[in-house]
């Protein structure tokens, strides 16, 4: 099976280069851009993306990938960053722009064939999207635009004898119009790959990569009850059977019910083995007093690898834990060129250094979609797989400030007529995520005449395809006003309801 492998400059969009590829059926990783020369050579690509990224090409400390990969003799695209960069180290000038372009632009093509099969030439215009202050000033030796824009006479090049291509404009967002076309042209036209990457073939590589890996050892699964979490267990269960264990631990932040719900449906609907572990106490006394987000984070997360390990032991002789971190929570959990990373996530965050258990991540380089793809194709059934995502620490990144009992009661009240309304109104299933937040304030209200001081609970509701972006959801007015309205009436402590209208970037889709 033929791979594309994607070399990441800090864009934030690289992972979306790399959906648009597996849409197409094509397996792609990603890897730094600083990836040795030798270990992209022992991948055997059939094709490199260079992704975007947010330096300049002839800033002193300027990312590089080696400039070896143009020897290697297979076809290479850049994308805006990767696209200058190319230009760069064949032989061209990049210089800062006259004139800069960021979001949409009409790209008039000059040259079919290659990237542009199939696609209709000047004089007419196609919408890509932009995002640069840099433009190629001078093409290298046998390079000849194929395309350009009204500020960028080289917004796409092509080699006259090579399969080195090059935009200067984002064809894996969804606002070039054009973006799929152009990836397919590259993948299947120039790099030869066939559509032959399915979950089905996924589940059989993942089986045999498990079992290789694992041999006769025990593993033990974190078991949250999520999409996430369900997937990895029904994965692992497939290749190894009755030597996985999977541990549910109720860490005393989750919602009304979820507990009860999540035992109640593995131990009727599944053959997993299943320790379920009472730790709210434990949880709630490393919590105490504590209101930075990230510190909560990786409280939570250190407590959860306390546990395992302690059941571990119990089991006896325990190798592995196996957990269902997504690409998501990767990105979001590491730093690129030094910079702080976005937030540390209970599941990744630097634990696996403080851990005796190795760990198994078999969904790692998967987005939500493609994982609930995952489960179906397991057999696992649809409420399983279609469950809003819940975040690992719980209720306790969706307090802001100290978590306590009181507080913990009052937002508990609150999702619950959340998931209620968004349920019976028919949106739940129409946005990606629904839920609310209890805020660190209190402001004045008038109830039954009389003055009150009480809390704030946020609504948040999000459309997204895998958490890397997402909008906020345009929720009927009838719809907030009737959550609203319950939430005042019903839940004490609260008397006003705000509503979450910030996408992500820039926010993120918790509030911590």
């Amino acid at each position: 099976m033929k791979k594309i492998l994607i070399l990441d400059f800090g864009s934030q969009t690289t992972q979306l280069i790399a959906r648009r590829i597996r849409e197409q059926k094509v397996y792609c990783e990603i890897h730094p851009y600083s990836i040795p020369l030798e270990k992209i050579k022992a991948l055997a690509p059939a094709g490199i993306v260079l992704s975007g990224g947010p330096a300049s090409v002839y800033d002193l400390d300027a990312p590089l990938s080696d400039p070896a990969i143009f020897e290697m003799g297979i076809p290479v695209l850049g994308i805006c960053y990767g696209a200058q960069l190319m230009i760069q180290q064949l032989g061209g000038k990049v210089e800062k722009a006259e004139k800069r372009e960021f979001g949409k632009a009409d790209l008039s093509i000059q040259v079919t064939g290659g990237l542009f099969a199939g696609l209709e030439t000047s004089p007419i215009h196609h919408q890509v999207w932009m995002s640069h202050g840099d433009r190629v000033e001078v093409a290298p030796p046998k390079f000849e635009a194929t395309a350009t824009s009204s500020h960028s006479p080289f917004a796409a090049l092509r080699h006259q004898e090579k399969p080195f291509v090059a935009v200067q404009f984002h064809p894996e967002v969804a606002h070039t119009l054009i973006g799929t076309d152009i990836l397919r042209n590259f993948i299947f036209g120039l790099c030869d790959c066939q559509p032959d990457w399915t979950m089905h073939s996924f589940i059989e590589s993942t089986v045999q990569a498990i079992r290789n890996k694992v041999g006769t050892s025990k593993v033990i699964c974190a078991l949250s009850g999520g999409v996430d979490s369900s997937v990895t267990a029904a994965l692992i269960h497939r290749a190894i059977g009755d030597q996985l264990t999977c541990i549910y631990v109720n860490n005393g932040l989750m919602r009304i019910g979820e507990t009860e719900s999540i035992l109640r449906f593995f131990k009727e609907k599944t053959k997993l083995k299943l320790i379920d572990v009472e730790a709210t106490e434990f949880f709630l006394g490393e919590l105490a007093g504590v209101v930075d987000p990230e510190v909560k984070r990786k409280r939570i997360g250190l407590g959860f690898i306390k546990i395992f390990e302690e059941e571990a032991g119990k089991l006896g002789e325990v190798n592995y834990l196996a957990q269902g971190t997504l690409y998501p929570d990767v990105i979001e959990s590491v730093s690129f060129r030094g910079e702080a990373p976005i937030k540390s996530h209970h599941n990744v965050g630097g634990l696996p250094e403080i851990m005796k258990l190795d760990l198994i991540e078999p969904l790692r380089e998967l987005f939500k979609d493609e994982v609930r793809e995952l489960g179906l194709e397991l057999g696992l059934p649809e409420e399983a797989i279609h469950r809003q995502p819940f975040p690992g620490p719980g209720l306790g990144i969706r307090i802001m400030g100290e978590v306590t009992l009181k507080r913990l009661e009052i937002l508990r009240q609150a999702d619950v007529i959340v998931l209620e309304e968004m349920k019976k109104s028919g949106w739940y299933r129409k946005v990606w995520q629904s839920f609310a937040v209890l805020l660190p304030i209190q402001t004045v209200g008038v109830m039954g005449d009389g003055r009150t001081y009480e809390n704030v609970i946020a609504l948040r509701a999000v459309d997204s395809r895998d958490a890397m972006t997402a909008d906020w959801s345009k929720l009927p007015y009838e719809l907030l006003g009737v959550i609203s309205s319950r939430i005042i009436n019903e839940v004490r402590g609260v008397n006003r309801v705000v509503f979450d209208i910030s996408s992500k970037p820039p926010a993120t889709i918790e509030w911590e």
